[in-house]
């Protein structure tokens, strides 16, 4: 099993930056292929971004692409997600998520979360 903690979260200005990071308990932590996901008031989950277990291979919804990266240091039992030039409709709740195995971008597919940590962007 894994444990997952967010933070990094904040109130940023449209156009400004901000770095989530997600820290995970355990040794398997390496293992595991991670996901951020969002979500904001009355919308479905959404995928984000995802990243293999060896951090060789990245995946980016198509509203984040050139925007948002996710990388991993496993020495550290980290994740992050580093977002620019965001926007408005980026406000939502973002949570880090673990799974064994292959990249996925269904949030069902994953079995390990975070409480997440809210991101508001301001116009």
């Amino acid at each position: 099993q894994v444990q997952l903690v967010e933070s990094g979260g904040g109130l940023v200005q449209a156009g400004g930056s901000l770095r989530l990071s997600c820290v995970g308990s355990g040794r398997t932590f390496s293992t595991y292929t991670m996901g951020w996901f969002r979500q904001a008031p009355g919308k479905e989950r959404e995928f984000v971004a995802a990243i293999s277990w060896t951090g060789g291979a990245t995946y980016n919804a198509d509203s984040v692409k050139g925007r948002f990266t996710i990388s991993r240091d496993n020495a550290k039992n980290s994740v992050y997600l580093q977002m620019n030039s965001l926007k408005p409709e980026d406000t939502a709740v973002y949570s880090c998520a673990a799974r064994p195995g292959v990249v996925a971008r269904s949030f069902r597919e994953y079995g390990y979360w975070g409480q997440g940590t809210q991101v508001t962007v301001s116009s």
